[in-house]
């Protein structure tokens, strides 16, 4: 028996030395096994892995290496989301060039995660700024604009002055962009998007398919997706008041039962209407403006202050030709939700009554709570938007509100004014098609040529790929592409005549909605995906990342699929049959007394003599104040370097760690302590592996005939503890499976704690349980598991080791326990070898206490026993 401790720092690197020599993780296609891939979201080579990367990745990791042991062919594949804005401003601040910042960042990553031991196979690594790569993203592209998917249109954008870029809604953060901090302009440009919409129900409708995604990640879908169901409303203009003409205002709702409710109509800045009014009023042109500066982030629409100005406009209310509503231009209606316009019911929105108290509009409640008189309901400064019966709405009162749709949809529908119908029954959605022209250039070049004669030319496929030059500047402002003296200038593959190349490049997220898809084949030259290969390796098995993705990414993958099996590159939907979140990793935040941040690394912990912890500054012994648990981040600075962790103690703690803190789909909070106590029970696996060995070699090499008591439990604790890791790793429940093997661990240390010479059944129960543990641990301490595995003399790698196989009889307990009744009702419970027949039951049920207090004395009539459940007795 050894009495040495685990080296970590020596152990590590060979083992991971040996798994790169025999390439053991390294996934072949024409593999006959059943396949099963496991995905983690690939990351941004921005120079430094973070201790989320180690937690996300370990994730992944334990099913890889437990699929894996289970006989299955699994794909575990690794690359990098690399193009994108960081790289380019990195290339401006550095004076560098963003491709070269780029693969150095790449090169020191995989170091780092390579030392985290992951079951990767790393012969399929591809960055998405390899031409080889995005080659494939730019056929896609020319076969969805052949397929009606890509198209080239003019939109109302948000545009940052100073990154010089179209910015999505959600990279617009207080009306400033998320990067530069500038404020955020609204212009009208030409770009291109990709045809969502054609999907909308579609991907909606499939949401209830993906039973093996978080149930919140999907409602965020549906809720992006956003379907409703409702009316369209042609609202007559007064023809007095509309600027040039107009006669009509085209509304959606999905509240047309509130019509009567209505105290004015509201459209947004860019609506033509809007404009038009704003051409002839200065006033409104200057509101209009302001308005503009806000940008359309949803996040900034919700929590601004409401405000409208009074065009002057007045709409004819569809029931009543008298009855004039005023029409504002407001800062809270997007013209690309709907229609760009809406009629305000204060009394059943918030929204709208905060707009009418603060303009003065007033409210009608139309909508009254069941049990509400409706001469006493008023609204004052909250809305009511609940169920109940409609008042003040003429024919409507006393319906329901779905009774006073369906009526108020029947009128409207049979209403005509010009050729048309006032109303008709429509459903929208708030999905918009998605935007993917970038103004920058380290991205994916869009492969189409713009032709003075010709207009849009595709670049033909043969030409692919159009690569980014190399031999680019950064000293003006604007995207460097627009600025190369020669990139951009071509010939017309259609007319010859002298043209220039698109300069847009394509969003990031579309770098990453197609490339688990190519990881099935990165070898396949000629195109994006090989069919025979990707329809059998698809869709990924287990897909693995942060709730930050859970809607843009997820989205825009699960469209991109459908494009490709539109185009003919693969043949199924879904791209993910599961998917999981995990939490982020958290930690405390340290406060100087000057208000600047403390590092983790700079603090020590201490507790005074009541118990309460207080921090100091370990180089001058100043206190600092301990603030909130946060999400690490380096403005912060509670940040944990993985590198340090792993130097001081081993890839295998932090893994434990990252395991065994919380469940994996919520937050963990880093605690030095705690990964000091993963650290000692590493040293405490390694002793009790080696004790285990030492007894191992007097046990019999082969089975026993039969087990005595505690040969017995000891396997019994072995296979209980097998089947319940076993289904927790299924289950991605890791700090469950962990808190299991802790207890095996200690039923094992048990046994050997006895310090005698074991009988020679016992001595083999031993052998048997140290192989399983080690088995157990594997997924979690692959590299403590294989020194281990060594030391128990077992043959080979652990990686590639057999999981092993449960004997289901030791899992079936000796005795069971029954709910006891007297005439129904519960009385305490009783517990009988599970062998036992009905009269040795009765018997033991009569002779309780508890049963005979019940019966009084009484004569007992019938005892009715339920096998393996309930005993009623029947007095």
């Amino acid at each position: 028996m050894t009495s040495e401790r685990y080296n970590a720092r020596d152990s590590e690197p060979r083992w991971q030395r040996q798994w790169d020599e025999k390439a053991i993780f390294a996934s072949k296609n024409d593999d006959p096994r059943p396949k099963y891939y496991v995905l983690e979201m690939f990351p941004y080579p921005s120079g430094r892995i973070h201790i989320g990367h180690v937690r996300n990745y370990t994730l992944g990791d334990v099913l890889a290496r437990f699929m894996r042991a289970k006989g299955f062919n699994v794909l575990h594949p690794m690359g990098w989301d690399a193009f994108g804005l960081p790289a380019e401003n990195a290339a401006i601040e550095r004076k560098v060039a963003p491709k070269a910042w780029t693969y150095d960042n790449i090169a020191a990553m995989k170091k780092q995660l390579r030392s985290i031991g992951l079951s990767l196979d790393w012969s399929r690594e591809f960055a998405t700024c390899d031409p080889s790569y995005y080659k494939h993203q730019q056929k896609m592209f020319l076969d969805m604009l052949r397929a009606g998917l890509a198209e080239r249109e003019k939109r109302k954008l948000n545009w940052d002055p100073v990154d010089m870029t179209v910015l999505a809604n959600e990279q617009v953060i207080d009306g400033r962009g998320w990067r530069s901090g500038a404020v955020v302009e609204q212009r009208e440009m030409s770009q291109w998007v990709f045809k969502i919409t054609k999907y909308s129900q579609e991907l909606l409708d499939a949401l209830d398919t993906l039973d093996r995604w978080p149930d919140r990640v999907r409602v965020m879908q549906r809720n992006w997706i956003g379907r409703s169901e409702g009316m369209l409303v042609r609202f007559a203009l007064d023809p007095a008041t509309a600027p040039n003409g107009e006669n009509e205002l085209k509304v959606f709702t999905t509240r047309h039962d509130t019509l009567f409710g209505a105290k004015f109509m509201a459209i947004a800045a860019d609506h033509p209407l809007a404009q038009a009014a704003a051409a002839k009023n200065p006033k409104l042109a200057e509101f209009i403006a302001e308005v503009k500066r806000i940008g359309t982030a949803q996040e900034i629409i919700d929590t601004a202050e409401k405000q409208g100005f009074d065009t002057g406009i007045r709409a004819v209310h569809p029931f009543d030709s008298n009855w004039k509503l005023p029409v504002y231009v407001a800062n809270f209606v997007l013209m690309e939700y709907g229609t760009g316009a809406i009629f305000g019911c204060p009394a059943h929105d918030q929204r709208d009554l905060d707009f009418v108290n603060k303009y003065g509009l007033g409210n009608t409640p139309v909508v009254c709570p069941e049990g509400q008189d409706p001469n006493s309901f008023v609204i004052t400064n909250t809305a009511y938007d609940g169920e109940g019966r409609m008042i003040n709405s003429r024919f409507l009162d006393g319906m329901t509100i779905e009774q006073a749709k369906e009526e108020v949809a029947k009128r409207l529908e049979t209403e005509v004014r010009g050729n048309a119908p006032v109303g008709e029954r429509k459903v929208n959605f708030r999905l918009r098609d998605w935007g993917i022209s970038r103004q920058r250039y380290w991205g994916c070049p869009i492969p189409v040529i713009h032709c003075p004669k010709c207009d849009v030319v595709p670049v033909p496929d043969s030409d692919l790929p159009v690569v980014l030059p190399e031999d680019v500047t950064f000293d003006k402002p604007g995207n460097a592409l627009d600025h190369h003296p020669t990139w951009k200038h071509v010939t017309c593959p259609k007319c010859g005549g002298k043209a220039q190349r698109e300069t847009d490049t394509m969003d990031t997220f579309v770098d990453s909605a197609w490339y688990f898809a190519r990881f099935t084949d990165p070898w396949n030259e000629a195109a994006p995906t090989t069919r025979a290969v990707v329809d059998r390796l698809m869709p990924v098995d287990q897909y693995i990342g942060g709730i930050e993705h859970a809607i843009l990414h997820l989205l825009y993958a699960r469209f991109f699929t459908r494009a490709m099996k539109a185009t003919g590159h693969i043949a199924f939907d879904e791209p993910f049959a599961g998917q999981y979140a995990q939490g982020m990793v958290v930690h405390e935040t340290y406060r100087k007394a000057d208000g600047g941040w403390a590092a983790p690394a700079e603090v020590k912990i201490e507790n005074d003599p009541n118990g309460h912890r207080h921090a100091v500054l370990i180089d001058t012994g100043e206190e600092v104040t301990i603030g909130s648990i946060e999400k690490m981040s380096k403005s912060k600075r509670n940040t944990v370097d993985p590198d340090d962790i792993i130097a001081t103690y081993g890839a295998d703690v932090a893994r434990w760690f990252m395991l065994s803190d919380s469940p994996p789909d919520r937050d963990v909070i880093w605690s030095d302590e705690r990964v000091q106590g993963a650290s000692r029970f590493v040293q405490r696996l390694w002793r009790l592996i080696n004790e285990s060995a030492e007894i191992a070699k007097s046990a019999p090499a082969s089975r026993p005939a039969s087990f005595g008591p505690g040969a017995l439990a000891l396997r019994k604790a072995a296979h209980g503890a097998l089947d319940k890791v076993s289904t927790g790793i299924e289950r991605i429940h890791f700090n469950v499976c962990l808190a299991h093997i802790r207890e095996f661990t200690n039923a094992l240390a048990e046994v050997l704690a006895k310090g005698v010479q074991p009988a020679p059944d016992v001595a083999w129960a031993i052998r048997e349980a140290a192989v399983i543990l080690v088995q157990l641990v594997s997924p979690m301490m692959p590299h403590l598991a294989e020194e281990c595995w060594q030391v128990l003399g077992q043959s080979g790698l652990i990686s590639e080791a057999n999981w092993p196989q449960i004997e289901r009889d030791l899992l079936v307990e000796d005795s069971v326990t029954l709910v006891v009744q007297v005439n129904g009702k519960k009385r305490g419970d009783v517990t009988v070898p599970r062998v036992a027949q009905n009269p040795e039951i009765e018997a033991a049920v009569l002779a309780l206490d508890a049963v005979k207090l019940a019966l009084g004395g009484k004569a007992v009539r019938k005892v009715i026993v339920v096998p393996m459940r309930i005993v009623n007795v029947v007095g």
